[in-house]
């Protein structure tokens, strides 16, 4: 088994989400010219590629039926969720993408104490909470007109924790290599019907931009597991807050998207309850003489 390493889990989360920050200023270039079924799709096939390195670990995986059936539902879940994040990516800003998105850690945080056994003390709650309230300052709900694309969106997060969830619960089986591998292949098999349905021939350029998105969220879902299997879940995803900072700085200086004092405001708040959280694990783990069991399960 692996000893729990908080400081390496943020560290693989950290890395994740600047990864994931990169794909969504990718998309963005892109916009409508490609339909978001078929971009979701393309972006799958073109990350084929990486597979190769992947083959021998695949076939020694000796996968089960339990495991296939994970995989599988893994599969449905995050390819309906990046259908309907590349859509929402064509109505509305980086910024709002990426806080919305802070409702996946929520449903995230929840499933784990529920159904991993992942302990969620009241400190990590009141942190998690404060770092959710500087998304509502971001977006505002009730002073600011609101689209499809925001709607979207939360059906996305709640995609999206099923995925993170359901990668959770593979990495304490399978390596990180073959829970990559398998995302892989299961994801187009889903999009396949839903970007045939509304396919235009794409352009040389816009297929190159689309396996540099292939390229960095490959990355990110391997540098994602590997957090997963650093350290306990509720200390990892929260992590992803930090994306705002970098999600909007992006915005600002690359499509000339407003920053306002909100946007920043809601960052402090943020990143002031990720450090707490990071901070509190740290201490918790070196006085402990013996691990938890969610803490050691690889």
């Amino acid at each position: 088994m692996t000893e729990a390493r908080p400081v390496w889990g943020v560290i693989w989360m950290l890395a994740t989400g600047l990864t994931f920050v990169a794909v969504t200023a990718i998309v963005k270039h892109i916009g409508g010219g490609v339909p978001a079924a078929e971009a979701a799709f393309l972006r799958y096939i073109l990350g084929l590629v990486f597979l190769l390195p992947m083959i021998r670990s695949l076939l020694n995986a000796h996968l089960d039926k339990s495991d296939l059936l994970f995989f599988g539902a893994r599969g449905l879940a995050h390819g309906l969720g990046v259908i309907l994040w590349f859509y929402a990516m064509t109505k509305i800003t980086i910024a709002e993408v990426t806080a919305m998105n802070y409702l996946s850690p929520v449903y995230v945080t929840i499933g784990a104490a529920l159904f991993l056994g992942e302990k969620l003390a009241l400190r990590r709650i009141m942190a998690i909470g404060a770092a959710l309230v500087g998304a509502v300052i971001i977006l505002r709900p009730g002073f600011r007109e609101l689209n499809l694309g925001h709607f979207t969106m939360l059906g996305t997060a709640i995609l999206f924790a099923t995925s993170y969830l359901l990668a959770k619960r593979m990495a304490d089986r399978v390596s990180p290599t073959v829970v990559v591998a398998m995302l892989s292949i299961t994801v187009p098999i889903v999009l396949a019907p839903f970007a045939f349905a509304v396919w235009v021939t794409p352009t040389l350029e816009q297929l190159l931009w689309l396996f540099l998105v292939a390229v960095f969220a490959t990355i990110g879902h391997f540098t994602m597991t590997l957090a997963f299997r650093a350290a306990p879940m509720t200390v990892t995803q929260p992590v992803t807050f930090l994306q705002l900072v970098w999600a909007t700085t992006l915005g600002a200086v690359v499509f000339g998207e407003p920053v306002d004092g909100w946007v920043v405001l809601g960052g402090v708040i943020i990143l002031a309850s990720v450090s707490f959280i990071t901070w509190r694990e740290a201490m918790l783990k070196r006085r402990a003489m013996t691990p938890t069991p969610e803490a050691t399960k690889l």
